[in-house]
């Protein structure tokens, strides 16, 4: 199954030691996963390669951090993170592993996490994804399809990261089968900042590519829209109508951006 991951085209993979493996098989998955990254990493190299580790208040992190780390990967996935403090143990076992340069994506998927996301978002933490699975559970809460019932959580963790210069991942899609599913709540996850998906499945991968890479038609629009406003600018005009719309500095610096992606 790892051989095969790259065939679908995703910008990232992650070798998950953490949900995917029973305890039991935690020792042996340790040694697969630094094997495997390996090769991947050499193999692929336009591929960021991630191991994601067992949180760090389990009894696997540090064996984790140990074994199955090497400094060929991207970065190391953490889930559940909640505190400076862990991400400063994270730092430490990177040191130790002989890996301190590799980046760290912060799983933020507790009621604590959530509450303190902005003092996780910190060196060396680059990339952040906001789980909301572990977090409705860790609430009591009910997971519902439209997914009300996290949009603070989702909303506060994305915040977090853009103050801090973090890369924010939105939430997993369980339905792996379920386009019209994954293509809706990708799309929510565009409109509140997010930058791109975690995906559970390779089939989601080309859906989160169309959702999260501008089409041409809107980069032609916004530099359209760019000529237009610079050019009235230069007259000392500050507001414009473009195609029916009024355009100001905000909708200029959204253009801006768009065409920076």
């Amino acid at each position: 199954m790892v051989a095969k991951l790259p065939r679908s085209g995703p910008d990232a993979v992650v070798l998950d030691l953490e949900d995917a493996v029973a305890a039991s098989g935690k020792a042996d998955a340790r040694v697969v996963a630094r094997e495997l990254g390996e090769q991947l990493a050499s193999e692929h190299p336009g591929i960021a390669v991630y191991v994601r580790v067992n949180a760090v208040v389990s009894e696997w992190f540090a064996d984790d951090m140990g074994v199955a780390l090497h400094p060929g990967l991207a970065g190391v996935v953490v889930p559940k993170l909640e505190s400076a403090a862990q991400v400063q143990i994270v730092a430490d076992a990177l040191g130790a592993a002989g890996c301190p340069d590799l980046a760290v994506l912060a799983g933020i998927e507790t009621a604590a996490g959530v509450a303190r996301v902005g003092e996780v978002m910190q060196p060396p933490v680059t990339v952040a994804y906001f789980g909301a699975e572990d977090f409705i559970a860790d609430m009591g809460g009910i997971r519902t399809p439209g997914s009300q019932e996290v949009l603070y959580a989702r909303s506060r963790v994305v915040l977090a990261a853009r103050l801090a210069g973090v890369h924010p991942l939105d939430q997993i899609v369980a339905g792996y089968d379920d386009e019209a599913a994954f293509v809706a709540d990708a799309e929510a996850g565009r409109a509140l900042g997010y930058r791109g998906k975690v995906c559970i499945h390779p089939s989601q991968v080309a859906w989160a590519n169309r959702v999260f890479t501008p089409s041409e038609e809107a980069l032609e629009r916004a530099r359209r829209l760019l000529a237009a406003y610079e050019a009235a600018a230069r007259t000392g005009e500050a507001v414009i109508v473009f195609e029916g719309q009024m355009v100001d500095e905000p909708m200029a610096r959204r253009a801006r951006a768009l065409l920076e992606e």
